[in-house]
């Protein structure tokens, strides 16, 4: 669902020149907290957005549930953000978990959590809590134009904005970008916007792909790689030099694996080790227990060329057990019924078993039993940036100030996915993105309110 834009009082022909004290590019939640903010303040606030209703990717986020944040401690929440909790530490206690939940029931909704901390609506949706949040908005003056894309600065420093009655200048006090990262294109993050800060001098680290999928490679032994020829053969297709097997592609591609277990140790020496659950795509491996990783494997895929994880794909029984199992006598029975029977292997798992594993290493008990609980997945690329969840990269932190401030320009700041960090999916990007909307409307009150006493 969206929310038209009749129903938001969008402005689709605006004036060729407008004059307002605070612009606003970008209608996602980052964007929308700061107008929020701002005009509960008594700012006017201009919101520019180039698709036809606000919030686009916050509600694709909400088809599955609208996962609000986490309610795990707020310091083990703050370490999620990596290499950048320092900086969002201070924002993160300021507008937190906690804080979410409060301006959602402040909303009129209520939210409760899920079995794996996890926070949510009671309901479940996005829409009624955008709806409420449109309302509120609109009752404090925020004036939205819908189909206006920024297109970058005149020269006289004034904003271009493409409307569909053709160019528009905005002339603003102060200015927030919020335009989001890269991925999800057709929802209005696309990245358009690096060079023209690179053009203004403002330092961002390019973009790259976070919670995302990845293509898997070449087999990681040349006794995998001589079975996977084999399983090519299967389907009288030549074997190529990475990727599912056509046999296992046909078979397995959108399954899931269930129950599972990743470990890897990257070689800066990090180590992942976690239970969840992915699912085989058509080119490699995707899901939530690879979103989980993803961060590390694609900084390993750029170092080294490509990564390699251990998938247990019997996490709850021990190296022993699974080893006696498998050396069990089984008569005349197939390996296949042997590893269903004896261990519960079957499907997908004994799917990938076959398809990493050459003939003789499936007949060897004791490297069949290794594999089991460490079979080796070689992984290349991460999935194009335009389809995965979120990215990294963006304004760099060094680049603006506390108030998220350029200090290249005064009077222009940043916020959400364009500054760079990154966090897994479970809330997290959320937070962060209301947590930097929240700071930068601070800065910006702050900002004008100098500028005014100093005139």
């Amino acid at each position: 669902m969206t929310l038209s834009a009749s129903s938001q009082d969008a402005l689709h022909a605006g004036p060729a020149a407008l004059d307002c004290e605070i612009a606003i590019i970008g209608a996602g939640p980052a964007g929308l907290m700061a107008a929020e903010r701002l005009s509960a303040q008594g700012r006017a606030v201009c919101v520019f957005d180039a698709k036809a209703s606000v919030g686009r990717k916050f509600l694709l986020a909400g088809k599955g549930g609208m996962n609000l944040t986490h309610s795990e401690p707020l310091e083990a929440f703050v370490g999620r953000y990596g290499d950048s909790a320092s900086h969002l530490r201070p924002l993160l206690e300021a507008f937190g978990p906690q804080q979410v939940c409060e301006w959602v029931q402040g909303l009129g909704l209520q939210t409760f959590v899920g079995s794996s901390g996890r926070v949510f609506p009671t309901d479940m949706k996005a829409a009624p809590l955008l709806r409420a949040w449109m309302t509120r908005l609109r009752q404090q003056g925020v004036r939205f134009f819908m189909r206006h894309r920024w297109t970058g600065w005149a020269s006289d420093g004034s904003l271009q904005l493409q409307a569909e009655s053709g160019r528009v200048a905005v002339r603003a006090q102060a200015v927030l970008l919020a335009l989001g990262g890269g991925s999800w294109a057709r929802l209005g993050s696309d990245g358009a916007w690096v060079p023209w800060l690179a053009e203004r001098q403002i330092a961002v680290a390019p973009l790259q792909p976070s919670n995302c999928g990845f293509d898997v490679g070449p087999a990681p032994s040349a006794e995998g790689e001589t079975r996977r020829a084999f399983l090519q053969g299967l389907v009288g297709q030549p074997a190529d030099q990475g990727g599912w097997t056509p046999w296992f592609k046909e078979r397995f591609a959108g399954q899931p694996f269930k129950s599972v277990a990743i470990r890897f140790v990257g070689s800066d020496g990090r180590v992942f080790d976690r239970r969840g659950e992915f699912v085989a795509t058509e080119t490699g491996v995707e899901g939530s227990l690879v979103y989980a990783v993803s961060s590390q494997l694609r900084d390993e895929i750029q170092r080294s060329g490509s990564a390699v994880f251990h998938l247990d794909l019997l996490p709850a029984w021990s190296d022993a057990k699974v080893l006696s199992e498998v050396r069990h006598p089984r008569g005349s029975r197939s390996l296949s019924s042997h590893l269903k029977g004896r261990l519960g292997l079957d499907g997908i798992k004994a799917g990938i078993l076959r398809e990493v594993l050459s003939k003789a290493e499936m007949e060897d008990p004791v490297r069949l039993a290794a594999a089991i609980k460490a079979l080796p997945i070689t992984v290349v690329a991460p999935r194009p940036i335009d389809e995965v969840i979120s990215t990294a990269g963006g304004v760099r932190w060094e680049a603006v100030d506390a108030d998220l401030m350029s200090r290249q320009q005064p009077g222009l700041f940043f916020a959400g996915e364009m500054l760079d960090w990154e966090a897994p999916t479970g809330g997290y990007l959320l937070t962060a993105c209301m947590a930097t909307g929240v700071q930068a409307a601070q800065g910006m009150d702050r900002f004008l309110a100098s500028q005014a006493a100093a005139a």
